[in-house]
């Protein structure tokens, strides 16, 4: 199966590179280690995130693609679906199949093999388009995101200028 999942990796690597999403930029953490990828995300136009320069990696298990990968801002990041540790919390990252603990997320929306890196790419994308604040990862985001739209504006601004610092 490994033999499998590096070919894999391999394949979707060179094609993001080809035609990569706008405003993503993809490589290995280190040339040795398919399973480890760093990305760069410019905050989509048009958002709170917007022109942001944000530092993420994902994880690949050695059983890809039968289990999802594990994304994780390296960059500071505020944000309801994103653990304070940077990681990303949304549903196409979770395991395969049926969750009998949440029932807002159908198996349709959670990983399954036929997925490819690219949408996951767009799903954290969309994300950062439109937060749900129906199933947080961070609380107190979630929270600032409903009550406190201008507080969340301004941290996520500071977000945003620190990503260019940290560049």
């Amino acid at each position: 199966m490994t033999d499998y999942a590096t070919e894999l990796l391999r394949r979707q690597l060179n094609e993001l590179n080809r035609n990569p999403p706008e405003g993503v930029s993809v490589g290995l953490v280190d040339d040795s280690n398919i399973y480890q990828w760093e990305l760069l995300i410019v905050g989509p136009p048009d958002t709170l995130y917007e022109e942001g320069l944000f530092k993420a990696t994902l994880e690949f298990p050695k059983d890809f693609p039968n289990s999802p990968p594990t994304m994780t801002f390296t960059s500071d990041m505020w944000h309801p679906n994103v653990y304070e540790d940077g990681r990303v919390c949304i549903s196409i990252l979770h395991p395969p199949g049926e969750d009998r603990f949440n029932d807002q997320e159908t198996a349709e929306e959670r990983w399954r093999p036929i997925l490819g890196v690219e949408s996951i790419i767009m799903s954290v994308i969309s994300m950062l388009s439109d937060p749900n604040d129906e199933s947080p990862a961070n609380i107190d985001a979630a929270v600032q995101w409903r009550s406190e739209r201008d507080a969340f504006k301004k941290r996520v601004r500071k977000c945003v200028r620190k990503s260019h610092e940290d560049m």
